[in-house]
């Protein structure tokens, strides 16, 4: 972090909180390295550039998924259909209730 110096313009001094500039060098103790800045890892899959062929597999492994069918009629209806909830397994049904339960869709 460097601090950088400004004047206080109604009476030309430095206000309470600025300082004169500091140079972002190594004797300086906030001194931060231009190079260290943090590398974030991208760990997400950008679904536009995946093919259709794979959009497609993951909605026939749903299909074939009798809880991931069930789960996707309920979310497609706007009303809550109590006989598809209760149709679910006994843990789908509690994640669905809790709202809890991640469903990746494509």
């Amino acid at each position: 972090m460097t601090i950088v110096h400004k004047k206080e313009h109604i009476h030309k001094n430095p206000d309470g909180l600025s300082r004169w500039e500091l140079a972002n060098t190594p004797d300086n103790p906030a001194y931060v390295p231009l190079e260290a800045e943090p590398q974030i890892p991208i760990e997400g899959i950008n679904i536009t550039d995946i093919g259709t062929e794979f959009i497609e597999e993951v909605r026939q492994s749903h299909k074939q998924d009798m809880n991931g069918h069930i789960l996707t009629s309920v979310l497609d209806k706007d009303c809550n259909d109590t006989s598809l909830v209760n149709a679910l397994d006994e843990v789908w049904k509690n994640c669905y209730s809790e709202g809890r339960f991640h469903f990746f869709m494509g």
